[in-house]
């Protein structure tokens, strides 16, 4: 009886069985191994390419909508409108299709290709709410990504993959970090500011204004829009320029450390092959081979 109802958990936790149809439609959508899976890809993103430039072209004076008099600026810019929402129309409908074609359309909506679908056509469906926030369109750009696996260029993502992981391996020290840096700017911040505010020209006029002089300085942006006046102002931001000269290349170094112990220990996996089976990719602790059991 515990051996039925152990199967019949299995039986519904395991995934629907897909169509022919919805098989040949997996194929095509997200297979780029396949003629028509590359062929699909490829016109993806020329789609994409097409709908980012007439995003920014609908953004050039002439070529707009005008909403103080609620009318195009030109028959032009009326037919980039309509091309516009035929690209979304066109990117919802390949969404669409790509939750029609998997075993677990919830698991993919909430990926993050998934998330990056979804929101290539939702900032204009909220157009038409907001009135505003055609721009944002531009979020479908980070669809381009998918060129790496298009063209055979997987090693790029194993790349960013590696430096990701070594950024989020470096987090802990980073918050540290940033944390240390938020108090420094605070501090140099009320300084200047109780080191200025007597001047008569003054331009720190609060704590805050002086804690976003601090930042500015410090990250070495230096906007110049608020300045010290007076001779002890002008040591304190020379000292906190210097200071952000040597705090910067920190983080740097953190996520440095992890990708090259993550370059150490994947030479390590590569170096080790088994003597039985002849194949490569073990862990460097490893005693039997993954692929054959046989005594490393």
């Amino acid at each position: 009886m515990s051996q039925e109802i152990e199967n019949d958990e299995q039986d519904a936790e395991a995934p629907p069985v897909l169509s022919p149809t919805r098989e040949k439609i997996h194929e095509i959508i997200f297979e780029a191994d396949t003629f028509w899976g590359t062929v699909f890809d490829v016109a993806l993103l020329l789609a994409i390419l097409a709908s980012l430039v007439i995003v920014c072209w609908q953004s050039v004076e002439g070529f707009g909508f005008d909403k103080n008099t609620n009318t195009f600026q030109s028959q032009a810019a009326k037919n980039l409108y309509w091309i516009s929402w035929g690209f979304t129309i066109l990117f919802t409908i390949e969404y669409l299709l790509r939750l029609y074609c998997v075993r677990r359309p919830t698991r993919y909506a909430t990926s993050f290709w998934g998330l990056i679908d979804l929101f290539s056509f939702l900032p204009d469906y909220l157009l038409i709410v907001s009135g505003t926030g055609r721009s944002f369109s531009v979020l479908r750009s980070l669809r381009l990504l998918r060129v790496f696996r298009i063209l055979r260029l997987s090693w790029f993502q194993d790349e960013a993959e590696e430096l990701g992981s070594a950024i989020w391996r470096s987090r802990a020290k980073i918050v540290v970090f940033l944390f240390a840096v938020m108090v420094i700017v605070t501090m140099a911040g009320t300084l200047m500011y109780e080191v200025e505010k007597y001047g008569d020209d003054s331009l720190f006029k609060n704590i805050p204004e002086g804690i976003y002089w601090a930042i500015v300085t410090m990250t070495t942006v230096g906007f110049g829009d608020i300045v010290p006046r007076t001779t002890a102002g002008k040591f304190l931001s020379a000292f906190v320029i210097l200071l952000g000269y040597s705090l910067i290349i920190v983080p740097t170094g953190f996520v440095s450390a992890e990708i090259i112990d993550s370059k150490k220990r994947k030479k390590n996996i590569v170096a080790r092959s088994c003597s039985s089976c002849v194949t490569e990719g073990h862990d460097e602790d490893a005693l039997y081979c993954k692929y054959c059991g046989e005594k490393m």
